[in-house]
């Protein structure tokens, strides 16, 4: 690759990671205030990035080589160009993280190290982000439907979502018709056994490193404990020539 075109990659790279931190940034900011991103300049400036995306996405499918795994590395960027409510804006974050993952930032400000590297293995190795993709598409869409159903908040939506999910149920919201009741008997067998999978990765990981901690402890400790053996037996065996040499007699 030319230096310039390293230098348009880079910019392609700018511009869509600031699109994604302003459009995921604005539509979390409608989970906590009253803020319509449907409607007026602000509702224009939201679909407009969301083609932009669409564009973006389908033209990088179309020369991928390996469509399937283009789609599986890149489920969130699928997921924030779902078109049912802006609040799937969030999902374009992630482009963020991969452009932080690319150009090895945290190596470059001098924070890459173990840590890091730990944490790749985690979500990587592990299948954790799979896992963590499924969990918050079946969270994020329950809660889309269910405030549409329920005629809700998407925020109480998202806050019953999550209780629901994580088998808090705090009952302060329970749905009163009979498709909340379907969306909610799906988001408790599918969010349950998602997020019991994470749970269950998590506690695998730390187990497993510590099991390999141990591992290595006890093969250094026999380690040493067979050279010790190995120079006790050297020892005895010159002992034991030792002793098996006549004396001279003196002479007289």
């Amino acid at each position: 690759m030319s230096k310039k075109q390293r230098g348009w990659l880079i910019c392609y790279h700018i511009i869509f990671g600031a699109l994604a931190l302003f459009s995921s940034g604005l539509a979390f900011s409608t989970v906590f205030t009253h803020i319509n991103l449907l409607k007026g300049s602000i509702g224009v400036i939201m679909n407009i990035i969301l083609v932009i995306f669409l564009i973006d996405y389908l033209v990088r499918l179309g020369l991928s080589k390996n469509k399937k795994g283009f789609l599986v590395d890149n489920s969130f960027d699928m997921l924030g160009l779902v078109p049912l409510h802006p609040i799937f804006a969030i999902f374009r974050f992630e482009r963020v993280i991969r452009m932080v993952r690319y150009y090895h930032i945290f190596w470059h400000l001098g924070l890459d190290g173990k840590f890091t590297k730990s944490v790749h293995r985690f979500f990587y190795s592990t299948g954790f982000v799979y896992l963590l993709y499924a969990s918050v598409v079946i969270v994020v869409l329950s809660a889309l439907l269910y405030s549409i159903v329920e005629k809700i908040s998407l925020s109480n939506a998202l806050w019953w979502a999550i209780t629901t999910a994580t088998t808090v149920g705090y009952g302060d919201i329970s749905p009163h018709t009979a498709i909340g009741k379907i969306i909610a008997a799906i988001l408790m067998l599918g969010g349950i056994g998602f997020i019991g999978l994470l749970t269950s990765t998590i506690t695998g990981f730390f187990t497993s490193d510590n099991t390999n901690i141990q591992d290595n402890d006890l093969t250094l400790l026999l380690n040493k404990i067979d050279s010790l053996s190995k120079q006790v037996d050297h020892l005895q065996k010159q002992v034991s020539q030792l002793q098996k040499k006549p004396h001279k007699k003196k002479k007289s």
